[in-house]
Formats: C-alpha cells, sequence, structure tokens
C-alpha cells in the first residue's frame, strides 16, 4: 500500500473517531457513534497491516485471531452488571502492551537514532512504561473492586501522601539514571525498577479509593490507557495511535473533570488518591424504624398520583430490570401522568451505565434527566421510585460531615411527598455507609428482588 493511500487512511480513521466521540456525547447519537468507531478502526487496522512495516503476516493474524475470538466471547457472554469490571479489564491490557512496547523499543538494538532524536525515544520509552504500568495495576485493583474480589472500603495507609510523593521523587531520579546510563548500556536496572514502583502507584493509589467514587476512577483510567497508548504511538512512530491516544485520554480527563464537579470532588485529589473519605471522626448511627410496602399499595399511590420519578441504580442492572420498568412507564404515561427519570453521574459502576441500560429497554430520550436538571423539583414530585440504588439518595451525604461520601450532591428525593425505595435488604451502598433515607416518615422499603416486585407491581397497576 503506498504511503500516500495509508496517510489518507489514517486521517480518514482519525475524522471518524472524532464523529464517534461526539456521537457518544448523546444518547440518541450513541448508536452511530460506536458504527463511527468500529468503521475508523477497522480502517485503521487494515491501513497498518498492509502499509509496508508489516513482514510478519503469519504471527499478526494468529494474534488478530486469537483476541477477536476473546473479543466475540466477551461480548457475547458479558452481562451489562459486569460491564464496568469489563472495561476496567480491557483498561489494564492497554497498560501492559504500553509497557512490553517500551520494552520491545529498549531492548531493540536495531535503532539507528542519534544524538538527540535517541535521547528523546528513550524519554518516551521511560514515560510510556510508567503511564502504562500505573494503568495497568490501578485498572486490575478497580476491576477487582468493582467485581467484589477486592474491598469496596478505601485503604489509608500512614502518610499516604508522603508515600505517593517519594514515589514520584524516586521515578524522577530513576529516569536521570536512566537517561544517563543508557549510552552506557546499562540503563535496564533503573527502567526495571521504576516499572515496579509505578506498579506499586497504581495499586496504592485506586486502594484508597472508596467504593462511592469508582464510576470517577474507570474514566480517570480511561484517560490513563489514552496516554499509554498514546506513548506507545510515539515508541512505534504511528501518528494515528498518537492522536487516537490523545483523543481517549484527553476526553477522559475532561469527563472525569465533568463528573468530580458533579460529586463535588477535586480532580487533583483523583490523581493522588484517597479521595471520596470523610474527614474525621465517626459517621452518624442510623437510628430508626422502617415502614415496609407491598406491590399492591404502591400501585394505589402510584393511581394517585401526577408526578412522579423514577431513579435507577445498580440494582435495577443486576435484576436487569430496565425493560419492566419501561412496561410500568408506558402504562403511567398512557394514564396522563408525567413520568421522568433521574440519573445521578455515578449511578451504577461506570459512568452512563444506567442511561445504557436505559437506551437497550427503549425508554425515551427525552424524559431521562441528569440530576442537575431535576434535583429543584423534588419538593412538587408526589412519588419517587428509587430501584437498587443507595448512596446517590443518602441524606448524609449533605447533613453528615463525618460520613465517606459527605460533600457529594445526591438526588434529593426524600423532599417530595413518598419515596419508595426497592431493595433486597437493608444492608449498606457500595460505599458502605448506612442510609438514613431508609428511615425517614414519607420512606416506604419495598423488599425484594427489584425485578420480581416490579412484575408484581406492573400487574398491580394493569389490574
Amino acid at each position: 500500500m503506498a504511503q500516500g493511500l495509508v496517510t489518507m487512511s489514517y486521517i480518514s480513521a482519525s475524522i471518524l473517531f472524532i464523529l464517534s466521540l461526539s456521537g457518544l456525547s448523546r444518547q440518541d447519537t450513541s448508536r452511530r457513534g460506536n458504527y463511527f468507531g468500529m468503521l475508523g478502526m477497522a480502517i485503521a487496522i487494515v491501513a497498518t497491516v498492509f502499509g509496508g512495516h508489516v513482514t510478519a503476516f503469519g504471527i499478526l493474524a494468529g494474534a488478530l485471531l486469537i483476541g477477536g475470538s476473546i473479543g466475540a466471547f466477551a461480548a457475547a457472554r458479558v452481562e451489562m452488571t459486569q460491564m464496568p469490571e469489563l472495561v476496567a479489564l480491557m483498561h489494564s491490557l492497554v497498560g501492559m502492551a504500553a509497557v512490553l512496547v517500551g520494552y520491545a523499543s529498549f531492548l531493540d538494538h536495531n535503532s539507528t537514532l542519534v544524538g538527540v532524536e535517541k535521547t528523546i525515544h528513550e524519554l518516551e520509552i521511560y514515560i510510556g512504561v510508567f503511564i502504562g504500568a500505573v494503568t495497568f495495576s490501578g485498572s486490575v485493583i478497580a476491576f477487582g473492586k468493582l467485581c467484589g474480589k477486592v474491598t469496596g472500603k478505601p485503604v489509608l495507609l500512614p502518610a499516604r501522601h508522603w508515600l505517593n510523593l517519594a514515589l514520584f521523587v524516586a521515578t524522577f531520579i530513576l529516569g536521570r539514571q536512566f537517561l544517563a546510563n543508557a549510552e552506557a548500556g546499562d540503563a535496564l536496572t533503573p527502567l526495571l525498577i521504576m516499572t515496579g514502583i509505578a506498579l506499586v502507584f497504581g495499586v496504592h493509589m485506586v486502594m484508597a479509593i472508596g467504593g462511592a467514587d469508582m464510576p470517577v476512577v474507570v474514566s480517570m483510567l480511561n484517560s490513563y490507557s489514552g496516554w499509554a497508548a498514546a506513548a506507545t504511538g510515539f515508541m512505534l512512530s504511528n501518528d494515528l495511535l498518537i492522536v487516537t491516544g490523545a483523543l481517549v485520554g484527553s476526553s477522559g480527563a475532561i469527563l472525569s473533570y465533568i463528573m468530580c464537579r458533579a460529586m463535588n470532588r477535586h480532580f487533583l485529589s483523583v490523581i493522588a488518591g484517597g479521595f471520596g473519605t470523610a474527614g474525621g471522626g465517626e459517621a452518624a448511627e442510623i437510628e430508626g424504624e422502617v415502614q415496609p410496602i407491598e406491590a399492591e399499595e404502591t400501585a394505589q399511590l402510584l393511581r394517585e398520583s401526577k408526578n412522579i420519578v423514577i431513579i435507577p441504580g445498580y440494582g435495577m442492572a443486576v435484576a436487569q430490570a430496565q425493560h419492566t420498568v419501561n412496561e410500568i412507564t408506558k402504562l403511567l404515561v398512557g394514564q396522563g401522568k408525567k413520568v421522568r427519570f433521574a440519573i445521578h453521574p455515578v449511578a451504577g459502576r461506570m459512568p452512563g451505565h444506567m442511561n445504557v441500560l436505559l437506551a437497550e429497554a427503549k425508554v425515551p430520550y427525552d424524559i431521562v434527566l441528569e440530576m442537575d436538571e431535576i434535583n429543584d423539583d423534588f419538593p412538587e414530585v408526589d412519588v419517587s421510585i428509587v430501584i437498587g440504588a443507595n448512596d446517590i439518595v443518602n441524606p448524609s451525604a449533605l447533613n453528615d460531615p463525618n460520613s465517606p461520601i459527605a460533600g457529594m450532591p445526591v438526588l434529593e428525593c426524600w423532599k417530595g411527598g413518598t419515596t419508595i425505595v426497592m431493595k433486597r435488604s437493608m444492608a449498606s451502598g457500595y460505599a458502605g455507609v448506612g442510609n438514613p433515607l431508609f428511615v425517614l416518615e414519607n420512606t416506604r422499603m419495598l423488599f425484594g428482588d427489584a425485578n420480581d416486585r416490579l412484575q408484581a407491581l406492573l400487574k398491580a397497576l394493569q389490574a
């Protein structure tokens, strides 16, 4: 393939990736955005394979077959509730790829670079390996937290910020040694030590983050994986990989910043780790008795209501109840009632988790509102239905300064007429925090599997 044609293919792929990101920014264009992204990646792979730099076609074909088979298997088998941990796992693979490419570039003795160009290439290798190692270990811990294999509570070591600073200083010192020893051929030792430090830093950073803030962590690791890919592009002198990595890295950073603002968090605290923890003292104890309710009573409340808000959470994803929710929504709207959905920025386990579920069930986009768009309306709401959510409707975030989620804006559903909370039990949410909403006077608890309870509610409404 002529070099000019390769360049044009790379430009076309870059444009398609930009259109993909633009499409993914809205629910009604997200499907089209996915198609643009897939087409762009297909063009990029074909242009790279036949661009003249690849000679081992048999090995490459085997790798593509194995990787494609694993991807197809994951796409077919992974449930929507497992998507967050799958995304975290994919981020770890990008990070490991950057590390392996970095070491391969370092050990490549056929390089013809000399002088300043050689020094710049060595710096690219060092930075790429560092970012890749942090992304890999941090993503593995995030995967463990999201699937429950690692505790969701923050693990805070004494003087953790000083430890982070010490790790960074050591990284800079080792970087200087790496560049100084590269000419003498003795730079492998500082590179190996730095890789170990980066792996430790990634583990320490994510372990210090509480469960309520994990969606921000997923977004942040997405950004890291993008910069790791960009670093890989510099090491391989591949312009498209640089552009694509920069697009993913910058968009992930912007999304992390937006989510931090929505959650009243500081972006730099995300980078440092340990955010989302209380300022000190013991969180307030939850006192009071819950008031249970049944599906028939819930249906009667909905019949008497005009303004209804549904707040979905991770429990709805676990129960795969989004389709039943849509049936109930259509029935209530057909009866002339105003029904809307309230989406918290960190509902679920990853950004946009609830939006994807509702879109899958074909819930109309125009009634799915973000927290800032609906929070002021709760005093006029007759009934709020909370489906498997906990931390995002927890009043202690606003009135308990010692709560692990203190300062995080939440959906203030308790300000409405009646709040119906659907949960399997009184267990705390992912952040491990008790919720005083459950014992408020205007709250009713509808216990059981979300889909079973919603099916019973649908039958009661139809009757």
